[in-house]
């Protein structure tokens, strides 16, 4: 009797255990689905092509170039100061407003503490931070400091992007039914779709801090789940051939996999000629990249770009 007892109240509780799941799964399919109806759909999105830009009249096309302006927000942590201070000395320079968020306080950089370990409280309170203090921005840049971004050619892209229109757009990656940009090849948000983002934080069923209760995802999984239930979904950047501009790898790693796989034409089955990110770079290696994307220059050779990003006012960019 008491083996049958104890069966049963094991029964009762893993059969509860179930339900409770089930339901939450319930929940959660309802609440995307509710907001799928007013997507816009489309989950790959391209650079323009220069022939799209000179059709442009050059007056549009200087106005366009102008006011692309471009926040960047690195998240940080103080084991990775070299990285940081990489960071800081190359690409970050480009950006029309770059800032450093710590998960404590560092003294040797100036940074905002978030004064948090955890990765998505991070996430979620620097994109807070990067909205109220950001005004003016039309795009919003998030990256790791191991990662190299080149800002003229992510401005390049958006382009013909309205940014007040809902886009989440990086290197995206399908989990089950939930599509995410991943975080290591960086991430960019429109002034409209953070606006969203920053409106649902308020709403802990839908946004929770901490997450779910049952599992736990990555701080990328979190911000797709929030921004899915804004109407607002990832999309995956391409250049106008098709071929990936947000890099979740470094570039010695697509050199080596063209070299494997396309030996004969090596440099155009490795990477677009406007990628936007490489990942996985060592603060050396960033040093090398600016040399070779800013410095390196054959004398004699004119460069027939349609328009011209200025850099940011008072900014001692290369």
């Amino acid at each position: 009797m008491i083996s049958e007892g104890s069966s049963f109240i094991k029964g009762m509780l893993l059969g509860g255990l179930f339900c409770a799941v089930v339901t939450l799964l319930g929940d959660f399919n309802k609440g995307h689905q509710s907001t799928t109806d007013h997507h816009h759909h489309h989950h790959h999105i391209q650079a323009p092509s220069e022939e799209e830009l000179l059709k442009l009249p050059e007056p549009k096309r200087l106005e366009l170039s102008q006011n692309i302006r471009v926040y960047c927000a690195i998240l940080v942590q103080p084991r990775e100061l070299s990285y940081w201070a990489a960071v800081k000395e190359t690409w970050s320079k480009h950006c029309d407003k770059a800032e450093f968020y710590s998960s404590e306080n560092v003294k040797v950089f100036h940074s905002v503490n978030l004064d948090t370990k955890d990765k998505w409280l991070m996430l979620r309170n620097a994109l807070k931070h990067a909205y109220a203090n950001g005004k003016g921005y039309s795009w919003y840049f998030v990256a790791l400091p191991s990662t190299f971004a080149i800002i003229e050619n992510l401005k390049f892209f958006l382009l013909n992007k309205d940014p007040g229109q809902p886009f989440y757009i990086g290197h995206t990656v399908k989990s089950g039914e939930l599509e995410y940009a991943e975080l290591e090849g960086g991430l960019v948000l429109s002034v409209e779709a953070l606006r969203r983002l920053v409106g649902v934080f308020s709403d802990n069923v839908k946004c929770p801090e901490q997450g779910s209760a049952l599992w736990k995802l990555t701080e990328e999984k979190e911000l797709a789940v929030c921004l899915k239930y804004t109407g607002v979904f990832a999309e995956n950047a391409e250049d106008s051939e098709g071929k990936e501009i947000f890099n979740t790898k470094s570039v010695n790693a697509l050199i080596k996999e063209a070299l494997a796989e396309k030996p004969q034409e090596v440099v155009k089955g490795c990477c677009s000629d406007v990628a936007i990110t490489f990942h996985g770079q060592s603060p050396n290696h960033m040093q090398v990249l600016m040399y070779g994307v800013y410095r390196l220059r054959p004398y004699g050779h004119t460069f027939h770009d349609s328009l011209i990003f200025l850099p940011p006012v008072d900014s001692d960019n290369d």
